[in-house]
């Protein structure tokens, strides 16, 4: 006989198993269904990530019980992503608010953010910063955070997403710190330079669009898909990035799975592919100097 969840450790185990037997995709926030039910489990409970092991022992009350459930039936029944269905994210350590105007937070560049980008730039120097396809903003707040001394600029393309953005500029009081523009990758920003400029743009091929987990496409394809081989986006960043990055500044960019093609496309580029304490490399960095020695070379592939 199955015996009824009690304590918080009781339903994040009963979470787990009936993610696990759903076979459900994890890969917005979490990527295994114990993390997935903790996450969901101390939303419900109103607990940040690090306050929930000094509580599982407590008993939620019958509400709590209630929402834990009803939250579990839809994470499963829907395949949403679970961010959607709490309204938060977590990245870098920071609380987002984010909904489907979004895609879920979980650039790998968090790392190196927290790190200030050390070795490769000096911190105390940095006094303009980019996020470009900023969507919920994660990254321009992020960067705002461990730059304290710098403002920066969170660009994008949609209209909805910048209301999101706005939505977490608020929420972090950083107003006066971090400013949402509307524009299509540089071209609102013709003037600007930066110190830093941090992207995580769309970077999945068209064809592998189809072959998504249902869970992404419950998220704007405009944030995801970059031309047939992925790498619309990033081959025009590459080539108009020179003319707004100060002479010691750098580029750092996520691409996920096109990183192969992208090396392939440029092999002579000096990308240094950054290494996540995970193992992952699909986050590079290039210098000023880098990416004006080889502007020629990007701008032929636009």
């Amino acid at each position: 006989m199955t015996v009824a969840p009690r304590t918080v450790a009781d339903f994040i185990g009963w979470a787990e198993r009936r993610f696990a037997e759903a076979e459900l995709y994890f890969g917005h926030g979490t990527d295994n269904p114990l993390d997935e039910a903790a996450w969901l489990v101390g939303s419900a409970l109103k607990l940040a990530p690090h306050e929930l092991e000094d509580h599982l022992d407590d008993t939620p009350a019958p509400p709590q019980q209630d929402a834990i459930r009803a939250l579990v039936e839809a994470r499963i029944r829907s395949r949403r992503p679970l961010a959607y269905l709490l309204k938060e994210a977590w990245f870098a350590g920071l609380k987002f608010y984010v909904d489907e105007r979004v895609i879920v937070p979980r650039s790998l560049t968090a790392e190196f953010i927290v790190e200030q980008f050390q070795p490769w730039i000096d911190p105390a120097r940095v006094r303009r910063m980019l996020d470009l396809c900023t969507g919920s903003g994660c990254m321009a707040i992020a960067c705002a955070y461990a730059f304290p001394e710098a403002r920066v600029d969170a660009a994008d393309i949609s209209d909805a997403a910048l209301q999101v953005a706005r939505i977490n500029v608020e929420n972090h009081g950083l107003r006066e710190r971090v400013r949402p523009v509307r524009s299509d990758l540089f071209d609102a920003l013709r003037e600007e330079r930066y110190d830093l400029i941090v992207t995580n743009p769309p970077y999945v091929a068209r064809v592998e669009m189809a072959t998504l987990p249902e869970e992404y496409r419950h998220e704007p394809a405009l944030a995801l898909e970059s031309g047939t081989r992925g790498l619309d986006a990033i081959a025009r960043i590459l080539a108009q990035a020179p003319a707004h990055l100060n002479p010691d500044g750098i580029l750092v960019a996520e691409v996920g799975n096109s990183a192969e093609t992208l090396q392939a496309t440029f092999p002579a580029a000096p990308f240094t592919w950054l290494s996540t304490s995970s193992g992952d490399e699909c986050v590079f960095l290039l210098t000023a100097e880098q990416l004006q020695r080889y502007h020629a070379t990007f701008s032929s592939a636009r």
